[in-house]
C-alpha cells in the first residue's frame, strides 16, 4: 500500500525542523510527505524546501491563515495526498524512527488507529531539542505519559485492543484508509478554534462502521511542548459534536469535497492563494483524486 504522512504545521519551524529530521530517520519511509500548512510565513517555507532538496518526498500544502481551522488543513492535506493508507500527525510531535514501519503493520481493512504520545514539558522540550537525539531517554525528566516513550512490539499485541468510545481520540497519532476518510467526507469545517473536531469525525467513522484500535507500545510519538491554545469556541464545537451523535450522521456537509476537484472538473470551494516568502507550494488539486470524492 500507498502511505501519505500528514503533517499539520502553523508558524512552528523550529518544531517543524525536529519532525522531519524525525521523519528522515524513519526505518520505513512513508511514500509522500504532505505539510498541510495553515497560512505559515516564509521560515517555515525555507525549512520544508531545505528537506525537499535533501530528498524526502515532500508537498508543501498552503493555505492562508483565517484563524484556527485544523478541520480545514487535514482536509486541504488529505486532497494533496495520493496514498491508500493516511497518517495524521502534526508540527510539534517527534516520531519514533519506527513510527511509519509500526503504524503499517497495524493497518487493517475497517479500522483507525489511535495512537499514543509522551509529553515533553517545557525543561524537557528545550533539553531534548539541544540534545539532537532521535529519541527522547525513558528516563528523563519533565514527560508525562513516559511509558509512551517504550516500544516493545511484545507488549504492543498484549495491550493494543479494539474501543468503542471517544475518550483519548486525538489526531496527532492516527491513521486510517483514504476510502474510509472519503466515505464520512474528511473533518467538518464547522469547527473553528480549538476542540473536538477529531472527535465528531471519529463519530462518523464509528457510524460508517469503521473500527477503532487503540496501539500501545508502538506507533510512537512525543509532543514538544508549547502554551495551551485559547479554548474560545469550544462550546460551538461540543455544540457541533452533539449534533452529530443525536443524528448518527456518516457524512458532514461543509468536508473534504470542499477540497477536490468534483466528477464535472469544477475548481474546488477554496482559496489556494500563493504562500509568501517566495515558496511555491503545490496548491493545486490532482485530478486522480476526483473520483473517489
Amino acid at each position: 500500500m500507498k502511505i501519505s504522512l500528514l503533517i499539520a504545521t502553523y508558524e512552528r519551524p523550529d518544531a517543524l525542523r525536529q519532525v522531519l529530521q524525525s521523519v528522515v530517520r524513519q526505518t520505513v519511509q512513508p511514500d509522500e510527505v504532505i505539510i498541510g500548512d495553515d497560512g505559515s510565513g516564509p521560515r517555515t517555507a525555507d525549512v520544508i524546501t531545505e528537506f525537499k532538496n535533501g530528498g524526502l518526498p515532500i508537498t508543501h500544502a498552503w493555505l492562508p491563515h483565517d484563524g484556527f481551522r485544523p478541520a480545514r488543513m487535514r482536509n486541504h492535506s488529505v486532497a494533496h495526498s495520493t496514498g491508500d493508507y493516511l497518517i495524521i500527525t502534526d508540527e510539534d510531535v517527534v516520531l519514533h524512527p519506527r513510527f511509519v514501519e509500526d503504524h503499517r503493520w497495524a493497518s487493517r481493512p475497517g479500522f483507525f488507529v489511535q495512537g499514543t504520545r509522551a509529553l515533553l514539558r517545557e525543561m524537557a522540550t528545550a533539553d531534548f531539542v539541544e540534545s539532537g537525539k532521535p529519541w527522547p531517554s525513558l528516563f528523563a525528566y519533565d514527560i508525562g505519559n513516559r511509558k509512551n516513550l517504550f516500544r516493545s512490539r511484545l507488549l504492543a499485541r498484549l495491550c493494543s485492543r479494539t474501543a468503542t468510545g471517544l475518550r483519548g481520540i486525538r489526531t496527532a497519532n492516527f491513521a486510517l484508509w483514504r476510502d474510509d476518510f472519503v466515505r464520512v467526507n474528511g473533518f467538518n469545517e464547522e469547527f473553528i478554534g480549538w476542540g473536538r473536531e477529531d472527535s465528531e469525525f471519529v463519530t462518523r467513522l464509528f457510524n460508517a462502521g469503521v473500527q477503532r484500535k487503540n496501539l500501545k507500545f508502538t506507533a510512537l510519538g512525543c509532543h514538544l511542548y508549547h502554551p495551551p491554545r485559547s479554548r474560545e469556541g469550544l462550546v460551538e464545537n461540543e455544540a457541533v459534536l452533539a449534533t452529530t451523535i443525536d443524528k448518527g450522521a456518516t457524512r458532514c456537509s461543509k468536508g473534504f469535497s470542499l477540497h477536490v476537484k468534483d466528477r464535472d472538473g469544477a475548481a474546488p470551494v477554496v482559496d489556494h492563494a500563493a504562500a509568501p516568502g517566495g515558496a511555491t507550494p503545490e496548491s493545486s488539486v490532482p485530478d486522480t483524486h476526483a473520483a473517489k470524492a
